[in-house]
């Protein structure tokens, strides 16, 4: 090993390929989208030069601080709701299903290889309260309540939360996949050494488990929030964006404004905020893990 470290033919052959491909995929057009953002239009199409302009917009556009508060929202509820039952999934796998722990994984793990839009259409359709009821209104029917019923993800005070319901539901298992093969790697002897100095179930949670996941956790908070960040397909298969901007996320609102508006300057200045975004939340979130 030491041999092929200090060959440095042998670093260039690995390291240049990927790293040709990542500057032409990632780092080339973070930067050619920052050159964009200091012009206004489309290339060909009234394309002038407007310095800083763009950026100041930001302040004052409200449909992109309603596309924020839209990305605030979905953020902070499934983060937290795919990365927590994601975590108690994974304690179940491993101390209260354990004979049938292989069939429940498999079931649980489904949803994150289904496509994005068959999912949006399953969730359309248990939502849907016309020409007849979906799934989940047929059952507030069937048991009484009636004053429920109603059109889930055809009116804003709801639409957000179904598709984040939905979105919980495609990823928990993937992050339950992930925790479980990190209590895996945990000694049984220090379980075992913790039942037996009596310690309750949260006792050993909070003192013995968690303390280890640390790390793991931190890292599946970071695929979290990346990934609700740039949330953009499932909320265009199950809703489109709507009913009005309800659903609307900043990379909805971007792709809008560059290609429906043509304006590709603006929709740049949209995209490297999401790009800033990404960043700074990763590195926050990586800060409290002391050993990073």
């Amino acid at each position: 090993m030491d041999k092929v470290l200090s060959n440095k033919k042998a670093i260039a052959i690995f390291i240049l390929p990927p790293l040709i491909l990542y500057s032409l995929l990632v780092a080339l057009p973070v930067v050619w989208s920052f050159y964009y953002s200091f012009y206004s239009g489309t290339p060909g199409l009234k394309w002038e030069f407007v310095g800083i302009s763009n950026y100041l917009k930001l302040f004052i556009d409200s449909n992109f601080k309603a596309a924020l508060w839209v990305n605030v929202r979905y953020i902070a509820i499934v983060m937290l709701g795919q990365v927590g039952l994601g975590l108690a999934l994974a304690l179940m796998f491993e101390f209260w299903l354990k004979r049938f722990k292989s069939l429940v994984r498999t079931l649980v793990f489904f949803p994150v290889v289904l496509p994005t839009v068959a999912v949006g259409h399953l969730f359309a359709k248990i939502y849907e309260i016309q020409p007849n009821y979906g799934l989940l209104n047929s059952l507030l029917s069937a048991i009484g309540l009636d004053s429920w019923v109603q059109p889930w993800i055809g009116q804003a005070s709801t639409a957000l939360y179904c598709l984040i319901a939905m979105d919980i539901w495609v990823a928990m298992g993937f992050y339950a996949i992930i925790f479980y093969g990190a209590l895996l790697d945990i000694p049984g002897d220090i379980i075992e050494a913790a039942k037996i100095d009596g310690c309750s179930g949260r006792q050993l949670f909070f003192h013995i488990l968690a303390p280890l996941l640390k790390p793991v956790t931190l890292t599946c908070l970071v695929f979290s929030f990346t990934g609700t960040v740039k949330m953009f397909e499932s909320a265009l298969a199950l809703t489109g964006g709507g009913p009005g901007n309800a659903t609307k996320s900043l990379s909805m609102y971007m792709y809008n404004v560059a290609f429906g508006y043509n304006n590709m300057g603006y929709g740049s200045v949209i995209a490297i905020f999401v790009f800033v975004l990404c960043f700074t939340g990763a590195r926050i979130i990586r800060s409290f893990d002391e050993s990073y």
